[in-house]
């Protein structure tokens, strides 16, 4: 595999761990509109009270869908055969459940973070993979290879960096749809989203620095070799 075709890999590997991380992150925050009987939660959302019945669908929906997106990832770094099919329906239905979220909320309230975070991630990553598919360009990544340790490791600590940095991040990107009475609702969930956002942070990055330091290693002694 030259470098090129392992590049477009790595980046189907890297959009396909966002997308899996933003519905699953983006399911579950979808719980206090969905189904909260807290008397604030109700308050605030009460533009959408009589539609929770949508809210419900898209957040069981997507959370399932988030858990089939992290199984795709494995199959296609395991080299799986039926795995570009396979992510193909999921990007198609992460993207149909996320623009019913995204529309309804605008429709409904006037604003959708981050609800159009979601929608767009799975747009992307979609729009990526139908690129994959075509003619000329299909032919030269073959999905049902497994990826080498190398490739998997990097992509997999990339993946991770940037979801901590996103998760780390949701308190201002997500809180001005989510300030209700001067408060930001986001900060209800403050522990258990920096625990989780630093340990991505601090584990991607230390797995990408290992791998390019074994490059770096490697390609020394292979030019001490050479000498």
């Amino acid at each position: 595999m030259n470098g090129s075709t392992k590049a477009l890999r790595v980046i189907a590997i890297i959009l396909l761990g966002m997308t899996a991380a933003m519905n699953l992150l983006g399911g579950t925050g979808t719980y206090c509109a969905a189904f909260s009987s807290n008397v604030g939660y109700r308050m605030a959302f009460k533009a959408i009270m009589d539609y929770r019945w949508i809210y419900q669908i898209v957040m069981v929906g997507t959370v399932l869908t988030g858990i089939a997106g992290i199984v795709a990832l494995v199959k296609l770094l395991k080299g799986k055969p039926g795995v570009y099919r396979f992510t193909m329906i999921l990007l198609i239905i992460g993207t149909l459940l996320g623009g019913t979220q995204f529309f309804a909320s605008m429709i409904l309230r006037g604003k959708a973070t981050p609800a159009n975070v979601k929608f767009f991630t799975n747009v992307v990553t979609l729009v990526y993979f139908l690129i994959l598919g075509l003619p000329g360009i299909k032919d030269k990544i073959d999905f049902s290879n497994p990826s080498d340790k190398s490739e998997t490791n990097s992509a997999g600590g990339l993946v991770a960096f940037l979801a901590g940095i996103t998760t780390l991040t949701i308190f201002s990107w997500a809180g001005p749809s989510h300030t209700f009475f001067g408060e930001n609702w986001v900060f209800v969930f403050e522990t258990p989203l920096v625990i989780v956002g630093t340990v991505l942070i601090v584990g991607g990055f230390l797995t990408v620095l290992r791998e390019v330091l074994n490059h770096l290693s490697q390609k020394t002694a292979n030019q001490e070799y050479k000498i």
